[in-house]
């Protein structure tokens, strides 16, 4: 093969042919074919390097724990931040406005309660979880949720809230939730309407 490679070659400022009139071979012409065909088995692999060792050994680490961080598809990330006497709302599409205020005004009467004080957020998450999925499964309408104001100090924010709030919106048998009223709980507490089952 000439020194001169393919795209070195000087365009031509003719048009090309229509594909009817081009030649495989002609177009071939001056190309020569490789005569190497086979892998050399017997190569030693090439030796990492210390950094690439290290950095083999954290992305290792890093898969690791990302497997961890996730229980039941439930994310151990914050999404948003919330403060401690902030309400929260959320709603799935398709409820309706009526039954969001007959929620938030406590006039759903709820069927079953978790209070996750005293546990940890990789334990909160893991109850909440089996909870949902434990209440769907009986066919309850309506739960309540107690996550706490977490009142832990100047400038603190309150994590389990911040943390349930997140994890409600991903688990899908949850159709709406809403900060329950002063005499079940206030901002500390959730009622959470559950998906109909069939």
């Amino acid at each position: 093969m000439s020194d001169k490679s393919i795209s070195d070659k000087p365009m031509s400022d003719k048009p090309m042919p229509d594909n009817d009139d081009l030649d495989f071979s002609s177009m071939m012409q001056g190309v020569t074919r490789h005569q190497h065909d086979k892998v050399d088995l017997n190569k030693t692999p090439k030796r990492l390097r210390a950094s690439d060792d290290e950095n083999m050994r954290y992305k290792r680490q890093m898969a690791t724990q990302d497997t961890e961080t996730l229980v039941d598809g439930l994310s151990s990330e914050i999404v948003k931040l919330v403060e401690t006497e902030d309400e929260l709302i959320f709603a799935t599409p398709g409820v309706q406005l009526k039954l969001m205020k007959r929620l938030k005004q406590g006039h759903v009467p709820w069927d079953a309660g978790l209070d996750l004080h005293g546990f940890t957020l990789d334990d909160a998450r893991t109850e909440l979880s089996g909870f949902i999925r434990d209440c769907s499964n009986k066919g309850l309408r309506c739960v309540m949720v107690v996550h706490g104001k977490a009142y832990s100090g100047e400038g603190q924010q309150p994590l389990m809230k911040s943390y349930v709030n997140d994890w409600l919106r991903q688990m899908p048998q949850v159709i709406a939730f809403t900060s329950a009223q002063p005499k079940d709980g206030g901002t500390g507490a959730l009622y959470v309407l559950l998906k109909r089952t069939k």
